[in-house]
């Protein structure tokens, strides 16, 4: 395929801003594939700390069983844990399904327009 210069300065930009290649994007266009959905900063930036979060339940997790098994005092009931660990998996799963905008808001805009 060619493209022009100005073209191809889009087609950069575009895939940047779907975080893929150029190659995968037109891919995924002429295969009539969907992209993956474009997240807010703010919800990468939670989903971030929530896995954070989440590993520091899974050192606490491991913590609690090894004084479980040398019969020490528990730093955490197991069943409390296993509850914080779903729900924070839960929230990350609701975090990496939900679009920034809905394709049909009058919010949307074109980024690729020409000014």
């Amino acid at each position: 395929m060619r493209l022009s210069d100005i073209e191809l300065d889009l087609l950069r930009i575009k895939s940047l801003d779907a975080g893929m290649s150029a190659s995968e994007l037109m891919r995924r266009n002429a295969l009539m594939r969907p992209l993956p959905k474009r997240l807010s900063k703010i919800s990468l930036q939670t989903y971030w700390e929530l896995g954070q979060i989440g590993n520091n339940l899974n050192q606490l997790v491991k913590a609690t069983n090894t004084a479980l098994k040398i019969g020490r005092t528990l730093p955490a009931k197991p069943e409390l844990l296993r509850e914080l660990l779903e729900l924070l998996h839960q929230c990350r799963r609701d975090i990496a399904s939900d679009d920034i905008q809905d394709e049909d808001s009058e919010e949307s805009e074109d980024d690729w327009e020409a000014d």
